[in-house]
């Protein structure tokens, strides 16, 4: 079958045991705008947050499900251990460790990092995050800061970086990756402490920091028990939702386990577990957030999927306002 490839990272969904806290922290110390503020399917008393650029472009997009009594993050293998966000140049990256200074952001030194200058840092609930610079990047474009954002617009976070997925059998995810999804793989570069084997590169569509997925191989870590603080899934760009039904028959015919085809209003999805265990979504570049808020509003009001429209009083009545916090 005959598959465009796919265009690089989607989002990120991760779990937040306080929305209050994770809203402040991605909105007014990141800058991320919400662009959507919905609800946790399982459980309508608890939040589900979308940030990203000006108006949630693909690949710019960081979610997270509210579960209130979420557990520590015990680290470990089979788990996605860094996400990165992308900004413009090296000079962002200066400007980034002086502001994390100025919050009391836990966060590391500069380093350079395959060719790139960037800075490793932690949210208020310890997630893995890091900020990669565009300065010597070619490839996946990166989306628009908001104007309205605290941080100064040539500043910005424009979008996802590369993802890392540490795992104990890295050529079975590997596998995945080039044989399934259409990945190259690049290079590699030295681990951290250059006891473990390096890290490898693959790229996807027009490559770049928007179009890579880091590999690491950690065979002597337990399994990671995931929490506050932890990625539940990676998604990856599809162009529209003829492609993806087209990766949906894909898939049976590889007698892939799935999920099918799955309707997310905001975009159109499709789920699968590669042999380590750890969850990748495919997703369409559309219909985006603006069907049901205009760009102007985006994230002010509470969306709900058409099904919990008739419940709007009730559930909005359970949620605690999100801007409560100075």
């Amino acid at each position: 079958m005959q598959l465009k490839p796919l265009l690089g990272q989607h989002h990120v969904s991760a779990i937040t045991a306080n929305a209050i806290e994770n809203y402040h922290f991605y909105t007014k110390i990141l800058g991320l705008r919400l662009v959507k503020k919905s609800i946790n399917q399982d459980d309508t008393s608890v939040y589900h947050l979308f940030y990203a650029d000006e108006r949630g472009n693909p690949g710019t997009d960081i979610t997270f499900f509210e579960i209130p009594h979420a557990g520590r993050t015990y680290h470990g293998t089979n788990s996605i251990s860094l996400t990165s966000l992308r900004v413009a140049s090296d000079e962002a990256i200066s400007y980034w460790k002086k502001r994390f200074e100025q919050f009391t952001v836990e966060h590391d030194e500069i380093v350079t990092k395959y060719g790139r200058k960037t800075i490793a840092f932690r949210d208020v609930e310890g997630q893995r995050l890091e900020l990669v610079s565009d300065e010597t990047n070619s490839g996946v474009v990166g989306g628009k800061p908001w104007d309205q954002s605290p941080v100064p617009v040539e500043y910005g976070i424009v979008g996802l970086g590369p993802v890392k997925l540490t795992v104990a059998k890295p050529d079975s995810t590997a596998n995945i990756l080039i044989d399934v999804m259409g990945y190259r793989e690049k290079e590699s570069y030295p681990s951290h402490n250059n006891e473990q084997p390096p890290i490898r590169v693959f790229e996807t569509g027009e490559g770049g920091t928007g179009g890579e997925i880091y590999l690491e191989e950690r065979a002597n870590l337990q399994r990671e028990r995931p929490g506050r603080g932890s990625v539940h899934h990676v998604a990856f760009r599809v162009e529209s939702e003829e492609e993806l039904k087209k990766w949906v028959d894909y898939l049976k015919e590889l007698r892939l386990p799935n999920s099918g085809f799955v309707e997310r209003y905001y975009f159109r999805s499709l789920y699968f577990r590669e042999p380590n265990g750890i969850l990748f979504e495919l997703a369409t570049d559309g219909p985006g957030f603006e069907g049901d808020e205009p760009f102007e509003q985006l994230g002010e009001n509470l969306s709900l999927p058409p099904y919990f429209e008739n419940q709007r009083a009730e559930i909005e009545a359970k949620l605690i306002p999100l801007d409560t916090k100075e």
